[in-house]
């Protein structure tokens, strides 16, 4: 049985992975929060004694590994064709992580930026030797790593200048600009823009709902996830377009 030309077995396949990974992120997360050594003296001894079911993070990579399959597919003429859903498959599990750490802790840890930024620059290099037109992609992201964390930079110099206090941490600036190398210029500015619609929408339920009173701090890590995510799934000038008709009100018409 095929779905999308992709026989079921990919599927079920990218799902397991996903279950797999969502174990894994559950208990690396649980280190990050309480900033401890990931892989250190006795890690192993250590995770089997904390092997806990993570069921919930475990459903949504499962889930998440089949809809990016689904929509980015696989090209089986031209291997080197599939570098950019493999890129998104590796990055998913780090999405998810920084999701859910900075809605928990309130930060994106260092490592785990570093790591995507490390994953990023390799998968540049990969791309770049093996890509027919691997030289103007790998330029194309190194433009959307640099691209994405000058706008938040700005953004939090001027909120500190402004309000007097960080619009948003020094975190989501390396962050974005890690996620550039992955996304490239054009996407990453979809992201950038989406992560604040979605981000002023989120924060006004926020407190509509007195989730968070308006003098403390939401952290926005996750919508930038949330963000990338959904470029992930759907191509960039789709949702630039719709985007621009949505704030240009031409929908109205």
């Amino acid at each position: 049985m095929y779905i999308n030309n992709i026989h079921i077995l990919f599927y079920l396949l990218a799902g397991l992975i996903g279950c797999i990974e969502g174990q894994i992120v559950g208990m690396i997360n649980k280190r990050l929060i309480d900033h401890e050594k990931i892989i250190g003296k006795g890690s192993l001894k250590q995770f089997k004694q904390e092997l806990i079911p993570h069921y919930g993070i475990m459903m949504i990579m499962f889930i998440l590994n089949i809809v990016l399959l689904y929509v980015c597919g696989i090209d089986f003429n031209n291997w080197y064709g599939n570098i950019k859903i493999v890129s998104y498959f590796i990055l998913l599990p780090f999405l998810i992580s920084a999701f859910l750490v900075d809605l928990k802790a309130e930060i994106i840890p260092n490592r785990l930026v570093l790591t995507i930024f490390e994953i990023g620059l390799i998968l540049l290099v990969a791309e770049g030797i093996f890509s027919p037109s691997g030289m103007t992609i790998a330029l194309h992201r190194i433009e959307g790593m640099a691209v994405g964390g000058l706008i938040f930079l700005i953004i939090t110099l001027l909120g500190g200048l402004i309000a007097g206090k960080e619009a948003m941490g020094m975190g989501d600036v390396k962050f974005i600009g890690a996620l550039g190398l992955f996304f490239g210029l054009k996407n990453i500015i979809v992201v950038s823009i989406l992560a604040f619609l979605i981000g002023a929408i989120g924060s006004l339920v926020i407190l509509i709902l007195k989730i968070k009173k308006p003098n403390e701090y939401i952290p926005f890590g996750p919508f930038i996830a949330i963000s990338a995510m959904i470029t992930m799934a759907f191509p960039g000038e789709i949702l630039f377009a719709t985007i621009w008709i949505a704030l240009s009100g031409q929908w109205i018409r």
